[in-house]
């Protein structure tokens, strides 16, 4: 099972759980902690293979992840803690595999914070994905890592999320993050079905303004689907609860505290 936190609250019954993206931890939730537990139950996991969760011996003969593989472990948490429904909020891949287990439990997700929210690799994102598949067990897996995060966080004030992300991915073992670097083959047609696919289930996109390689993307779905709604904030890039915590949190708490009032 995934390496888990809580933290309990002596009298709300409602359940928040975080869930980062490849390559960080659950200790990109920092920020957060402190204030989401002022309001609510608060569950922090750390993906297989991150932060805690090692991987496992069966994991040594799988060479191959999926989306619905690591979907399941955070199935399998909740249900072993017997969490009945959950708002759930997600940063950057994060963001996917909260959409997929909206699809494969619904009635546990009460509603989805989706920041960073990838919906949509465009011409440049697919480029980058094919150099990475090329060259991922040729050079160093982090020098890739910083490469992206570069590309996808470039500006100055987006520094402060690359290092945080680099500095998690540290951790990783080169296996491990082929592994994870191989789920890019099942993403598209997964983000073409999230995106026509209207699930109904309350979702706040949260994007930066910077976030030039995915926001168009959310922006449009965000038209369509009857239950999404957008906050886009102003001078910030793909790490949204990193660069601007205080918005982050205080709007995020608004609509969770504003589903279940």
């Amino acid at each position: 099972m995934l390496n888990y936190s809580t933290y309990i609250h002596k009298e709300a019954d409602t359940w928040v759980t975080f869930v980062h993206g490849a390559g960080g931890s659950s200790s990109i939730w920092y920020k957060q902690v402190r204030e989401f537990r002022k309001h609510f139950n608060v569950l922090l996991l750390d993906l297989r293979g991150h932060g805690n969760s090692k991987a496992s011996f069966k994991d040594a003969f799988n060479e191959k992840y999926t989306f619905d593989v690591v979907t399941d472990d955070i199935a399998e948490v909740i249900q072993h803690l017997n969490i009945k429904k959950s708002h759930f909020i997600g940063i950057s891949l994060g963001t996917i595999l909260i959409r997929n287990l909206a699809e494969r439990y619904p009635k546990v997700v009460e509603s989805m914070v989706l920041g960073g929210a990838i919906l949509k690799l465009d011409i440049r994102s697919q480029v980058l994905m094919r150099l990475g598949v090329i060259f991922k067990s040729i050079i160093p897996y982090l020098w890739l890592y910083k490469f992206f995060a570069l590309v996808i966080m470039p500006n100055k004030n987006h520094r402060e999320s690359r290092l945080l992300f680099v500095r998690e991915a540290k951790k990783l073992y080169q296996k491990e993050f082929i592994r994870w670097f191989k789920l890019t083959s099942e993403i598209n047609p997964l983000l073409r079905f999230f995106r026509s696919a209207d699930i109904k289930i309350p979702t706040l996109y949260v994007m930066g303004s910077q976030d030039y390689l995915f926001l168009p993307a959310v922006e449009k779905v965000v038209e369509k689907h009857t239950k999404s709604s957008l906050l886009t904030i102003d001078n910030c890039g793909h790490v949204v609860n990193v660069e601007q915590p205080q918005t982050f949190n205080t709007k995020v708490i608004a609509y969770i505290s504003d589903i279940t009032s």
